[in-house]
């Protein structure tokens, strides 16, 4: 499947989600397929567009903003983001290798995401709402765009989008709750009272109690580092053990076709002579 915009022809890789008011493609750039990715919501619901559509100008002239692309492609509406691939917070955040410093450091790089955005407020709860947060090996936050906007609401406003990430950063600090944790404690009591009402206030709270950045003690650094790498190691550990695994059926076929191992025979006739010496003798 291709779209075609006046900037440029997107060709669809894979569909991330499809539903009733929208879809969600993976797409690359027709004339370079071993290029760059791309997220691409094609929006099928009438007042979705319509909001979108609204937004889209506002969007569109912010700097740096991640829209890449908008156009109308048959009755649908197609929003083109860069595509990075999904690790979700709740699945790679891992609070209790990580100091509460540094995960009030993560909790300020996702409010800040989530402040620099640029994108309507139904928009961006929904985001929030179905758990298209990502973080990267060095504790960066990123945002995905397969959310399912039949369940998009309107009257969602700033407020109810500070109201959840409140939520979601008094659950990333509740990893430390046993420790002296004066954001928990702060975020989690105006949190239960809805007290939020733009992020520049959760902002200030979060920075205002967070403690001062402590050096991590050595087996705190290895934990970390295991943690953050865990893919990685046991990658290699699978094809370590595969490789090892192929050496010793090798081997118990030899010995059951040959009655020894040929390489170990090799290995060991090698030293049963030293230059003119045979060591039999």
């Amino acid at each position: 499947m291709t779209f075609e915009s006046q900037k440029s022809s997107y060709t669809v890789v894979s569909t991330m989600f499809s539903g009733e008011a929208n879809c969600c493609y993976m797409a690359r750039l027709s004339d370079d397929m071993g290029g760059r990715s791309f997220s691409i919501v094609a929006v099928k619901d009438h007042d979705a567009i319509r909001t979108l559509m609204e937004a889209e100008s506002k969007i569109a002239n912010i700097e740096n903003s991640q829209l890449v692309d908008s156009f109308s492609y048959g009755n649908d509406y197609l929003l083109v983001f860069p595509y990075r691939q999904e690790r979700p917070l709740e699945s790679f955040f891992v609070g209790e290798a990580l100091t509460l410093s540094e995960i009030e450091e993560i909790g300020t790089n996702f409010l800040l995401t989530c402040m620099t955005a640029s994108l309507p407020y139904p928009v961006l709860y929904l985001i929030l709402e179905q758990g298209q947060i990502n973080i990267s090996k060095d504790g960066g936050i990123y945002l995905s765009y397969a959310i399912d906007l039949k369940d998009l609401d309107l009257r969602k406003t700033e407020r109810d989008c500070t109201v959840k990430c409140a939520q979601i950063l008094r659950e990333m600090l509740s990893t430390k709750a046993d420790e002296k944790n004066i954001s928990y404690e702060l975020i989690s009591r105006k949190s239960d009272n809805n007290s939020y009402s733009n992020f520049t206030e959760l902002y200030r709270d979060l920075r205002i109690a967070a403690m001062p950045v402590e050096k991590r003690g050595i087996l705190v650094r290895i934990k970390s580092f295991f943690v953050r790498n865990a893919d990685t190691i046991f990658g290699i550990l699978f094809w370590v053990c595969l490789i090892l695994g192929i050496i010793a059926l090798v081997m118990l076929l030899s010995h059951v076709v040959w009655g020894n191992v040929p390489i170990i025979r090799w290995f060991i006739n090698t030293f049963k002579t030293i230059g003119t010496e045979s060591l039999l003798q």
